[in-house]
């Protein structure tokens, strides 16, 4: 409900659900291993008493229960209160627009520099941006100079529902990219990146000693 879920919001916000606000509750529920409700309730109100004294704090258990209620309130009709009727729907249009556009443009190229700074490191060669005509007509992101060629680098970011369809993306990648073998004199390396674990990672790892073969 709405009202549970702004509840949920303040608390975690100013941290009121914290072990420096109400102990180490994960932890005290494991020792004491409940049976009943009431059993956890009397054993974390004993832990509460001995949490309030250590950290001086003059209440007993339920008064401090109280007190963080009563803080979540003010935190809610105060502050919240005030930020909320602060949002003007300016704000709420732009603020969407945003997101939509420039966090998601910058998350790519984020993802992109990413990956491209790693190749540098493992190769320990000089990645150069190609240049616009390239990126037009080949596809070519990158390129970098073997001993007797050039090689060109496309680097994809996919999420986990594209990852099925790399085969379409070589396909339709494919004849660009003959085309910069015929005029440059150069293979090109399709690089896909996708995220795993909030890491971003090359999902089709086997480029990478493909590429290093060429370098040798």
């Amino acid at each position: 409900m709405a009202k549970e879920w702004i509840l949920n919001i303040a608390t975690n916000r100013w941290g009121l659900n914290k072990k420096n606000s109400v102990g180490p509750v994960a932890l005290w529920i494991r020792e004491c291993v409940p049976k009943t409700l009431s059993d956890w309730e009397q054993y974390y109100l004993q832990k509460l008493a001995e949490f309030l004294k250590e950290k001086k704090i003059n209440l007993k258990p339920d008064e401090y229960i109280t007190y963080l209620g009563q803080k979540l309130y003010v935190k809610i009709s105060e502050t919240l209160t005030a930020e909320i009727n602060d949002v003007t729907e300016a704000d709420c249009i732009e603020y969407i627009r945003n997101l939509i556009i420039n966090r998601t443009y910058e998350g790519y190229h984020n993802e992109v520099k990413t990956i491209y700074e790693y190749l540098e490191n493992i190769f320990g060669i000089k990645i150069y941006p190609a240049p616009d005509k390239w990126d037009r007509i080949y596809n070519v992101d990158f390129y970098l100079r073997a001993p007797n060629r050039l090689i060109g680098l496309q680097i994809k970011p996919l999420t986990y529902e594209q990852l099925p369809e790399i085969h379409k993306w070589r396909k339709w990648l494919e004849r660009t990219h003959e085309k910069f073998k015929e005029e440059e004199g150069g293979d090109v390396f399709i690089i896909f990146t996708t995220t795993k674990d909030r890491k971003k990672i090359i999902y089709n790892q086997e480029v990478i000693d493909q590429i290093r073969e060429l370098l040798l």
